[in-house]
């Protein structure tokens, strides 16, 4: 007879009472028909409210309920990790607590689990609620995208659930400023995507627009070098662009004695020769950047490569013919 697997339920939380009874059961509500063995690891970022309070009471009344208290407010990010870290079921999902990823989907995650998806993503069907959001989204992903090595997918939110196997991988990590959603693509293995409306926020907090604009800095620097390297290639169609001109000035003037009567000033002639010696610094700099993106790459410490099975050959003893 196999083992009932078991599913562990993360929810970060930073001043969220007001959603707290109600997220538990409409995911009570969402599982109570499934063949799981199911906890909720409700994590505190350093609540200011009754938070806290009213998941400890959840916990006396329920035994499946883990409250895991940070010291302080670290980030949602860290959070996530924290959870991550603290789990041992079979799988994890990842839902907010703001009751915007709706929990009546969490039945389907399962699902897509069970038929051998490693990773199930929620993926945001319409834009945020906002205008500035909603731009501000498209402009991140966009750039993203471009510069990233790591598939990104438009839209695709922290509501997602993670088979043991890719915790395990996600624990290895040391980053601090870390993007979770991306360092799990960056994993790879096998996805599956479930597109859902996102639900009216009706209390909680929301995240700042300058914790927004922290969280995209932070992943365009952890997960591409092409902002290290912006000096650089600045530098070298500085260099492409005033090399041949300053040459080409140089000829017309001195050598033929302006026979086109461009008429160059001395001055015109000073800003040429500034704007190349400004590219020579900006490509040294970017020189300079190509070690530094190795250093940090080696200081990220991330796996050389994830194995996601292995086959191993059955030999026979020596003292065997094969």
């Amino acid at each position: 007879m196999s083992r009932t697997p078991l599913i562990s339920v993360i929810v970060p939380m930073h001043d969220e009472a007001p959603n707290i009874l109600a997220l538990y059961n409409a995911i009570t509500k969402a599982t109570k028909h499934i063949l799981v063995k199911l906890e909720v690891i409700f994590v505190d970022d350093g609540s200011t409210d009754d938070s806290v309070k009213l998941v400890k009471q959840l916990q006396r009344k329920n035994k499946n309920v883990t409250v895991l208290e940070l010291t302080r407010n670290f980030g949602k990010e860290i959070a996530l990790t924290a959870g991550l870290h603290h789990t041992k079921a079979d799988a994890a999902l990842l839902i907010d607590a703001d009751l915007q990823h709706p929990p009546s989907l969490i039945p389907e995650f399962i699902d897509r689990w069970q038929k051998g998806t490693d990773v199930v993503v929620g993926v945001r069907k319409g834009g945020e609620n906002s205008l500035f959001r909603s731009a501000a989204s498209k402009t991140f992903y966009g750039i993203l995208s471009r510069i990233s090595n790591t598939k990104i997918t438009p839209k695709a939110t922290d509501y997602r659930l993670l088979d043991r196997s890719v915790i395990d991988e996600f624990s290895r990590f040391t980053e601090r400023n870390r993007l979770s959603r991306g360092l799990i693509d960056w994993l790879g293995f096998e996805h599956d995507y479930i597109y859902f409306d996102v639900n009216v926020r009706k209390a909680g907090q929301s995240y700042s627009r300058m914790k927004l604009l922290n969280l995209a800095v932070n992943s365009f620097v952890t997960h591409s070098f092409v902002p290290l390297k912006l000096a650089g290639y600045l530098g070298l169609i500085i260099i492409i662009t005033s090399g041949p001109l300053g040459v080409f000035v140089f000829v017309e003037k001195y050598i033929f004695h302006d026979p086109w009567k461009f008429n160059i000033s001395g001055p015109a002639i000073l800003a040429i020769i500034l704007m190349f010696l400004v590219g020579i610094i900006l490509g040294s700099l970017g020189l300079m950047a190509l070690y530094i993106a190795n250093i940090y790459a080696e200081v990220m410490n991330r796996p050389l490569y994830v194995v996601k099975q292995a086959r191993m050959a059955k030999l026979k003893s020596r003292g065997q013919r094969l």
